[in-house]
């Protein structure tokens, strides 16, 4: 398995260079196409327009999204066209509240998706949609670029969150290509279970998987010395100065498709380094 088709989209100028840094120096790394949405995010209530709201308002906010979008588009073509690779640029207009459905829709399409850390001082309330429904929606794993971090492409120590669930196992398969490329994976596990079929060996069956595809594997068993589970992962990275961080990612049904869950969303708001998602 191989990254072949990349996705990433900008909802915000000032985020274009930041977010390319990292899309494009995934690109190069796995040889890839690279397809970039540029989006103007109409940021309004949606109920607003329906409560006597003229159509001139309508108009002049869909006008300032297309204003946008189109400003988002002139600065990423003049980054993309200073570089090799191949990659393609759509642009389009959304109200925030049908976001996600543009997004999912392009990102099944594609093997990865690279997106800025959606919270984050300054950052726009259309991040968190966008890396919903990429992760939710569209079913594809994303690679979250941390606020000014470095383009990490080649990981040579990743650290990978594991406890047994499925969403856990389709983050270590979705990141193959990534693990096969690391130097050592750690396989991190908090408070195994007492009782189990894994519990004298935990992390044993999927060190033993990876190994099989020549991954070199270390397993960590940790005890959950802090509040959050998030917590002692991003204290761990930092401890054994980890490049990447892999997690399967969870979430819950409220009134949108999907909202991130409690240990989800924390690591999106602390992580320094780049995580690797998928559910």
């Amino acid at each position: 398995m191989t990254y072949n088709s990349l996705f990433t989209v900008l909802t915000d100028e000032s985020l274009v260079d930041e977010t390319l840094d990292h899309a494009m120096a995934a690109a190069t790394e796995h040889d890839a196409h690279l397809d970039v949405l540029c989006l103007g995010v109409d940021r309004s209530q949606s109920g607003y327009y329906y409560a006597g709201a003229s159509a001139i308002v309508l108009q002049e906010t869909i006008a300032r999204a297309q204003e946008e979008s189109e400003a988002i588009e002139a600065k990423a073509r003049k980054v993309l066209g200073g570089s090799a690779l191949r990659w393609g640029v759509e642009v389009g207009v959304s109200q925030l509240a049908d976001l996600g459905r543009h997004v999912a829709a392009r990102a099944r399409f594609s093997d990865m998706v690279i997106l800025p850390q959606p919270y984050a001082e300054g950052r726009g309330a259309e991040l968190e949609p966008v890396t919903e429904s990429a992760l939710f929606e569209g079913r594809t794993p994303v690679l979250v670029a941390p606020k000014g971090g470095t383009p990490v492409p080649r990981p040579a120590r990743i650290m990978l969150g594991w406890n047994e669930s499925s969403e856990a196992l389709g983050a270590v398969r979705a990141a193959l290509p990534l693990l096969k490329r690391a130097d050592v994976v750690h396989v991190v596990v908090i408070d195994p279970p007492s009782h189990g079929p894994n519990r004298s060996d935990p992390g044993g069956l999927l060190s033993q998987y990876l190994a099989r595809h020549g991954i070199k594997v270390e397993i960590d068993v940790l005890s959950k010395t802090l509040p959050r589970v998030s917590d002692v992962l991003l204290r761990h990275a930092g401890d054994m100065d980890a490049d990447m961080v892999v997690m399967g990612a969870y979430g819950h049904s409220r009134f949108r498709e999907a909202i991130f869950g409690g240990a989800t969303r924390y690591m999106l708001e602390q992580a320094n380094l780049p995580v690797f998602m998928a559910h």
